[in-house]
C-alpha cells in the first residue's frame, strides 16, 4: 500500500473489500431478509473458530471506492449489511453516509471492539473474550448474539447480557461445528432463560452465500 492509499483508507474513502453480494440474512433478527453484504477485510480479534480466516489480513484485499460500492449495493436491495472481518476497524462515514442518500438502512455485524463510526441503523453486537467491546458500544446494540463453542461461553454470554440495554434482543447461537453438541444445550439453558432466543445459520442449510 502507498502513502496515497493509506491516506485514502483513513479517510474512508477506500475501504479493502473482501467480498460484496446480494443475498439472504441467515442469523438473528433480520432472518430471511433479503441484503446485500459487504465484507470488509481485516480483523486482529483471532477467533480460533473463525469461519472466514481468509479475511484477517486487509492487504490480501482490493481497496475499493467506498461511494462505488454503496451505489452497486443499493442497486440490489436497500437493507446492506456491512461485515468483516471487524468492519469497525475503517472509517465508515463516507460508505454509509452515501448508503443513506441513496435510501438503505445500514445493519453492522461487529464485536465491539473498535469506536463506532458511521451512520448505523442495527447493530449486532458479538463480543469475543480475544477481544471485548468498547463500553460505549453496549448501550447501543440492538442484538447481542453470542456464539457457543463450549459450556463456559454461556457464562461469558449471561455476562454480556448484563451489559446490554433491556430492549437489546439475547441471541445463542452455536458455534457451526459444534451445532449438534451445543444446541440441545442452547436449548435447554433458553428453556431455563426465557430472555435468551436461538440463532441458526440458515444460510449454511439454504446452501447460500
Amino acid at each position: 500500500m502507498n502513502k496515497e492509499e493509506d491516506i485514502l483508507l483513513k479517510e474512508g474513502k477506500m475501504l479493502p473489500v473482501m467480498e460484496h453480494f446480494y443475498t439472504i440474512q441467515g442469523e438473528g433478527a433480520h432472518t430471511g431478509k433479503a441484503a446485500y453484504f459487504i465484507r470488509l477485510g481485516g480483523c486482529d480479534v483471532g477467533c480460533h473458530w473463525c469461519d472466514v480466516k481468509e479475511s484477517w489480513d486487509p492487504t490480501l484485499h482490493p481497496l475499493m471506492n467506498a461511494e462505488e460500492i454503496a451505489e452497486t449495493a443499493a442497486k440490489h436491495c436497500k437493507i446492506v449489511v456491512l461485515t468483516g472481518g471487524e468492519p469497525l476497524m475503517w472509517n465508515l462515514d463516507i460508505l454509509t453516509s452515501k448508503l443513506k442518500d441513496l435510501g438503505c438502512t445500514i445493519h453492522i455485524e461487529t464485536s465491539g471492539a473498535y469506536p463506532l463510526s458511521g451512520q448505523i441503523d442495527w447493530i449486532t453486537l458479538s463480543p469475543k473474550k480475544t477481544g471485548l467491546p468498547k463500553e460505549e458500544i453496549y448501550a447501543k446494540a440492538h442484538e447481542l448474539k453470542m456464539i457457543v463453542f463450549n459450556n463456559n461461553d454461556f457464562k461469558f454470554a449471561t455476562e454480556q447480557a448484563a451489559k446490554v440495554s433491556e430492549n437489546c434482543r439475547l441471541y445463542l447461537q452455536s458455534e457451526w461445528s459444534k451445532r449438534d453438541e451445543m444446541y440441545p444445550k442452547i436449548t435447554d439453558f433458553i428453556l431455563a432463560h426465557p430472555e435468551w432466543q436461538a440463532s441458526v445459520q440458515t444460510h449454511k442449510y439454504l446452501n447460500i452465500p
